[in-house]
């Protein structure tokens, strides 16, 4: 019989080591054993990736070990979200984004670092990649049923797409429907107000921390 809380300790150990293969492994042998695949998100990967994160934000660790980390933690989520279908169980969820980098933009880095911490946070995410052509955020929100759309942009020449985002949203009648954040490295605080968007996010830990902070907001407003 397989040790729970051991298994939760090596799939841990398998993200601070940035081990993908290793950590797909112990999802495959979770799976196996018959241990709530969504217990194993929460109480084994989670854990680490959370802590890498704000290993990251004290600057212990540096931004190519933490995409590492975000690897790992996606291909061990994905296999045991595949469980999770197949079992019919009922994912808890805080909230439904759809994130994207802007048209003309193919950088993807951050981005990958902000959904593996989103998931690990218990949101839905939905990747659209990079690239994106700003109608496609719009459709993609549509058929989720999403709450967030998040646009990076990591040119100055891009990030003008952010604008554009929200400027589409309002042509079509969606911009009170979604809130809508933006990040990437020309980015801030001060362009996001700028361009009429509902936040802005300097790194992923700043992203689920907004993204919690919205979602509390829908709900305020809900009750």
């Amino acid at each position: 019989m397989v040790d729970k809380e051991e298994l939760f300790k090596k799939m841990q150990e398998a993200i601070y080591n940035y081990d993908k293969d290793l950590a797909v492994k112990l999802a495959k042998e979770a799976i196996e054993a018959g241990i709530d695949p969504l217990e194993a998100i929460e109480k084994g990967f989670a854990v680490a990736i959370r802590e890498l994160g704000e290993k990251f934000d004290r600057m212990e660790i540096f931004l190519p070990e933490l995409i590492m980390g975000a690897d790992a933690m996606k291909a061990a989520v994905d296999i045991l979200k595949e469980e999770i279908v197949r079992r019919g169980q009922k994912v808890e969820k805080k909230g439904v984004v759809v994130i994207g980098t802007v048209e003309g933009d193919i950088h993807d880095i951050g981005k990958t670092i902000v959904i593996a911490m989103l998931q690990s946070a218990g949101f839905d995410v939905y990747d659209l990649g990079k690239d994106v052509p700003i109608p496609r955020f719009l459709q993609a929100a549509e058929e989720v049923n999403a709450d967030i759309i998040a646009a990076s942009a990591l040119l100055t020449t891009t990030m003008m797409k952010q604008r554009d985002l929200i400027e589409y949203l309002k042509s079509q009648g969606k911009r009170d429907k979604y809130f809508v954040i933006v990040g990437g490295a020309p980015c801030s605080q001060k362009w996001a107000d700028e361009i009429g968007a509902d936040g802005y996010a300097r790194d992923a830990i700043e992203a689920v921390k907004l993204c919690e902070r919205l979602m509390e907001q829908k709900k305020k407003k809900g009750a």
